[in-house]
């Protein structure tokens, strides 16, 4: 599977947790995270995922300027979203087969703060 954001390749990581093992994508590359659909939300929930989100949020943040983001598993054009708890939080979605997160989001994703908050108050005044 190639990267929706830099085209690289992207390499299977596997994180066991309660109900078996889960098998994500990351972009060997942008480091960039693939969750097929509910992954990252049964993640979230496990303190093994920790240490999937490996790559540096600063060089995550300049890969939201790429546009024309298409699905790795079926082509479609994905969809622009924001978290519904994080609404400064974007990332890419196929409503079929999952999401894409830059590197450091799904990390912000996990960790909800009273930061989080604010950034998300602050993105939202940002928009209107």
């Amino acid at each position: 599977m190639d990267c929706p954001k830099c085209n690289a390749n992207m390499t299977e990581r596997s994180v066991e947790v309660l109900q078996g093992k889960i098998v994500i994508d990351q972009c060997t590359s942008c480091k960039g995270l693939w969750f097929d659909l509910g992954e990252a939300e049964q993640l979230k929930k496990s303190w093994m995922s920790d240490f999937l989100d490996t790559g540096d949020p600063k060089i995550g943040k300049t890969y939201n300027r790429v546009r024309d983001i298409h699905c790795p598993r079926c082509g479609k054009g994905m969809n622009k979203l924001t978290d519904k708890r994080q609404p400064h939080l974007e990332y890419e979605a196929c409503e079929e087969h999952g999401m894409f997160m830059d590197a450091g989001e799904f990390t912000d994703y996990k960790h909800e703060t009273l930061m989080d908050f604010f950034r998300g108050l602050i993105a939202t005044i940002k928009r209107v």
